[in-house]
Parts: structure tokens; sequence; C-alpha cells
């Protein structure tokens, strides 16, 4: 099964999806920021990403940017709070796949994985 890591830097976000996947059989790696997302991400290869965007050390917006620097090809969601479509516009425009609105629905975080990993 797929590896998804996810990125929030309130644990408890990080716990919820993590709960979500890991009962559909996904393999989770935490990171509770966008610089810890970088590092995870060159190690370990996920084979798809869930990025908030608002996070301390680099938001998600610049951690996407680095990592598509890294892998073109990677397979990024945005996580967003309500009243942020400028950001998530912008994360698009920089390769995101796919956006999430806080709190996200257990069937909908499983439709954007499923989209990002086939």
């Amino acid at each position: 099964m797929a590896t998804i890591l996810v990125v929030d830097d309130a644990a408890f976000m990080r716990m919820r999806m993590s709960k979500i996947l890991t009962e559909a059989g996904y393999e989770v790696i935490q990171a509770e920021n966008g610089l810890e997302a970088l590092e995870k991400y060159q190690a370990v290869k996920p084979d798809a990403v869930l990025m908030d965007i608002t996070m301390p050390e680099m938001d998600g917006l610049t951690a996407l940017k680095e990592i598509r620097k890294v892998d073109p090809n990677a397979k990024v969601a945005m996580v967003t709070a309500l009243g942020q479509q400028q950001i998530v516009l912008e994360a698009v425009k920089n390769g995101a796949k796919d956006f999430l609105v806080k709190p996200a629905e257990a069937d909908r975080v499983l439709a954007a994985v499923s989209k990002l990993c086939n």
C-alpha cells in the first residue's frame, strides 16, 4: 500500500489524518512543519503528501516548491483552512494536485489520497 506524508503543525490534525489513512491500509509518516516535511520527503520518497499551508519554520507553499524542486513529479494535496483560496490557487500553480478544507471528512481525505496515488 502507498506511503503518505502528513504535514501539519497541529498534532491533533496529524493524528486524525493518520488514523483515517492507517485504517484504510496506508502507511503514514508525519512531519510538523515544512522543513521537516522536506527532510522526510527526501529520506522516504512517499507516494503522496497532505500538506498544511500555515506552519512555522517553513510554510506549506514554500515546502511544496522545495519538494517539487527535488521531485518534479511529487504528488501533493494542500490542506487549508477556510478563507485561503488565494493561497490554494498559488499552490495549484506551483504543482499541488488537490486541496482539502479543514476539518476534512474521512471520505474526502481518502478520495484525495486515492486521486494522488493513481
